[in-house]
């Protein structure tokens, strides 16, 4: 609202000063104000013991707003006094256009905290005339009207409220042959004009519509007047506001005018234009509703109900509208009702077209689990579910804590995570425990055997009986986006054949860049798989493709020892199996020194599987022996009855379980000469095996037996040409040039025959099992050794260290050789209790592993020169 007689009001020099606080009052504008503030209140209390209700019109005020410092200024204050450019504005506009006031405004709360520092106040402000004044809650409600801009010379008082001597500023009378001045006018009408009309496109009051036309008619008469208005009506800031007020100059008022419509005229279009598109959907929708509302009374006047088919695509429709389809699923699912609208049930497309919406309806397109990723209850989880594997555990922890610390920042791109081990060890429930941890929802995907790509992405449409994947069929079964899904025996997968390589199938699946957008080819729209947690074990890595192996992260798990074994059983096995057979925990009690015999001398493995078959074995002995006491006490035969004795010891379980089924096969061997003791890793776990070599008169032939790989054969070539050709020092022959093997054959053999065996690391065994038999001196039985060696007599590295190591020590074996490079892998991998009962040997040189294997004993004369190990 303007006030045109405004300047017909006399100004006093010296005036009662009001504070406002994130305020700014212009001429010719009325607002109303909440006054709670302790310096305010006593103003105000006085205007209403000096004047009467009738006079307050005569009373004037100065009305100056409030500049907070920045030390004190929070953020809400902050933000407000920004100064965004227009542009800034343009990208970000409000969700609703401001209605505007038209010179009222809300109410505006000024602050009751603190005092004003006067140094705060600004040098400008506006003589404002009290319209309205009533007490309040706290206060008092005041209505301003703004009369004309003041200049603050000097604060006269600061108690009981502010007093201030002011100079006016009126508008000065516009100069029409200022022609700068007229064209910024013209600017100002322009801009105004385009402003109102969009006003009138969002359907504001009339008679507020009516009354700023005719104001913005006399645009070039009061232009000041018609700034100070649009001022108040339009978004800006307070910084802007005092932009204007600071604005005496009427050229500067109106140029700043021109840019703060400009911006607010850019933040209406594109608010109309949000609205439009809005109003188009809803108005859309609803012509459809009384479309099809039409039709029901239609088919009901006809005496036409609706069949069973139109209910299942009502059903199905609707269950799509509520699954939160994206775009690009949701296009195809208005293509794919389109065409079955249209179809006869009858036809076989539409039972086609019918499973295919099913499916889209049924995914979790939206829906996840809330992630508990809290490390201290992981920790707890992993470790009553789990015995031992520390480096497992840490690693999954350290996962957990990542993925935590990505949450925040909205950015979760987790590994793939892979566990390879040996059977038995709990890779399977090591994954079941994540999912625990993380309160998700857990699936597990078995593929071995999975032959056919189609089984991981599904398979067309084209084909009858298509079906998704298992991917998608896990997605679907777990009904959240966010699952674990354990990917088990991913080293199993088929090999390539004309049905496409499986492996090459989860490269897009098992990739975090692009698994984002997984297209299943029976869905054949994208599916966002980032969100799930892939897991995969392996027993080993041998039959994974490299590319396939890239993506993921190697955790391996290794078997067990006796001693971990025996917690095992104590802590989880044998309760489990008592729980199983339907008895109480004080039914069965087994015996620690029973569950060693168990483990020792009926298992033979790196897991547990076996070992709790067998504990499961005494367990329904057990109870046999208890259902037979009970049944005798419950016929009336106490007398008959013997007394159950819950207890199993180390004479029960031969009993239980018959004669051992393993010895150790170390300690029950004799030592011969031409036989070692080397070590063996496979994807089962770790072993010992025999290297068996005899000779015979011949031509100096080598005759290789027992399943051997090309590797392992090469290995024997080596050691028998390094034998060869260091015959003399060895102290084998006579003389440089004797030839060891020259009327001889020799055969070199690795029990069991049936079992395939490969790898170099058998080398340094190879060596001394000759030198052995050519030498006659043995290798004692408990000495094992494993590492390659080359040509020059280097002995070099070998992997599967803490396995080889725990299967020796699991057979007897108390002195192992081997790699000095290998030693930091027996520091940090194998268990303390195992290298305690081992003497661990560690060579770089053949010659040295000669002398630690026979001794001293073999008649070695010298050792070559020194043998050099090539750098490049």
């Amino acid at each position: 609202m303007i006030r045109t007689n405004a300047s017909t009001i006399n100004i006093p020099t010296t005036l009662p000063l009001l504070p406002l606080h994130d305020k700014v009052l212009l001429p010719g504008v009325v607002t109303r104000l909440q006054i709670t503030r302790r310096d305010s209140i006593p103003l105000f209390e006085k205007i209403l013991r000096t004047y009467d209700s009738r006079d307050l019109s005569k009373c004037v005020i100065g009305a100056f707003p409030v500049r907070t410092p920045p030390s004190t200024t929070s953020q809400e204050n902050a933000n407000k006094s920004s100064s965004p450019r227009a542009e800034d504005v343009v990208s970000t506009p409000s969700p609703m256009v401001p209605v505007p006031s038209f010179g009222k405004s809300q109410g505006q709360l000024v602050r009751s905290s603190g005092s004003v520092d006067p140094a705060n106040i600004h040098r400008t402000g506006c003589a404002a005339r009290l319209v309205r004044l009533e007490r309040a809650v706290g206060g008092f409600t005041v209505v301003l009207e703004g009369l004309v801009r003041l200049r603050l010379n000097k604060i006269t008082s600061q108690s009981p409220f502010f007093e201030a001597e002011v100079t006016p500023m009126p508008d000065r009378a516009v100069d029409k042959a200022d022609q700068e001045l007229q064209d910024h006018i013209v600017a100002l009408r322009s801009t105004s004009r385009e402003f109102v009309s969009l006003l009138q496109s969002l359907k504001l009051p009339a008679p507020v519509l009516t009354q700023l036309q005719k104001f913005l008619d006399n645009v070039a008469i009061i232009p000041g007047q018609v700034v100070d208005l649009l001022m108040s009506t339009i978004e800006s800031t307070i910084d802007e506001k005092i932009m204007i007020l600071d604005a005496i100059d009427m050229k500067e008022r109106v140029t700043k005018a021109v840019e703060l419509l400009t911006r607010q005229i850019h933040v209406l279009k594109i608010s109309q234009k949000v609205h439009d598109n809005v109003e188009g959907k809803l108005n859309k929708k609803q012509r459809e509703f009384y479309l099809r509302e039409q039709l029901a009374a239609i088919k009901e006047e006809l005496g036409e109900k609706d069949s069973g088919e139109d209910d299942e695509l009502t059903i199905i429709e609707n269950r799509l509208n509520t699954a939160n389809l994206p775009a690009e699923v949701q296009t195809a699912v208005d293509r794919e009702l389109k065409r079955l609208r249209k179809m006869q049930p009858s036809s076989s497309e539409y039972s086609v077209i019918r499973n295919y919406l099913d499916w889209l309806a049924d995914l979790p397109w939206s829906k996840s689990t809330e992630d508990i990723l809290d490390v201290e209850n992981a920790r707890k989880q992993l470790n009553d579910d789990h015995h031992g594997l520390e480096k497992v555990k840490r690693r999954i922890l350290e996962y957990l804590a990542v993925t935590k610390l990505q949450q925040m920042k909205g950015d979760v791109k987790g590994p793939i995570l892979c566990l390879v081990g040996p059977p038995g060890v709990g890779k399977t429930s090591l994954g079941r425990s994540i999912a625990t941890a993380m309160g998700r929802k857990f699936h597990r995907i078995s593929l071995g055997g999975v032959w056919d790509e189609s089984e991981i992405r599904g398979h067309r449409r084209t084909y009858v009986g298509a079906l998704p994947g298992l991917i998608i069929h896990g997605l679907k079964k777990c009904g959240v986006n966010n699952p674990v899904f354990l990917l088990d025996e991913i080293d199993k997968v088929g090999s390539r054949g004309h049905h496409g390589d499986p492996s090459a199938a989860f490269l897009e699946v098992l990739d975090p860049e692009q698994n984002s957008t997984f297209t299943d080819h029976y869905l054949n729209v994208p599916f966002d798989l980032s969100k799930i947690l892939f897991i995969a074990t392996a027993n080993s890595v041998d039959t994974i493709p490299a590319p396939l192996l890239d993506r993921m992260e190697l955790i391996t798990i290794p078997g067990y020892t006796y001693a971990e074994k025996l917690a095992i059983a104590t802590n989880h096995l044998l309760p489990k199996q008592i729980r199983q057979h339907g008895l109480s925990e004080g039914d069965v009690q087994v015996t620690q020194e029973a569950l060693l015999k168990v483990a020792t001398g009926y298992t033979r493995e790196s897991g547990v599987r076996h070992l709790e078959r067998e504990i499961g074995s005494l367990v329904r002995a057990k109870a046999v022996e208890y259902a037979e006491t009970q049944e005798k006490l419950q016929s009336g035969e106490s007398d008959k009855a013997t007394e159950y004795q819950p207890l199993v010891t180390l004479t029960d379980v031969e009993e239980i379980l018959g004669q051992e089924k393993f010895v150790n096969e170390v300690t029950e061997r004799v030592a011969v000469p031409g036989v070692v003791t080397g070590m063996a890793y496979n994807g089962v776990g770790g072993g010992i095996l025999f290297i068996e070599v005899s000779q015979m008169p011949g031509k100096g032939n080598l005759q290789l037996t027992g399943s051997l790989g090309d590797v392992i054969k090469e290995s024997a070539q080596i050691a028998l040409s390094w034998v060869k050709s260091h015959g003399y020092e060895i102290g084998l022959t006579n003389s440089p040039s004797q030839n060891v093997m020259e009327k001889a054959d020799v055969h070199l053999h690795m029990p069991s025959g049936a079992t395939p065996k490969d790898g170099p690391s058998a080398g340094i065994a190879m060596v001394c099992a000759l030198v052995s038999m050519f030498s006659n001196e043995v290798v004692p039985s408990t000495t094992a050794m494993t590492g390659e060696f080359t040509l020059r007599g280097l002995v070099m590295p070998v992997g599967g260290i803490k396995e080889k190591v725990i299967a020796a020590h699991r057979a007897g074996v108390r002195k192992i050789i081997m790699p000095l490079r290998n030693q930091k892998d027996v520091t940090s991998d194998v268990p303390a209790n195992v290298r305690d009962d081992i003497e661990f040997y560690y060579a770089s040189t053949i010659w040295e592993v000669l002398r630690e294997a026979f001794e001293g004993r073999a008649p070695v004369r010298a050792a070559s020169g020194p043998t050099i190990d090539s750098r490049m």
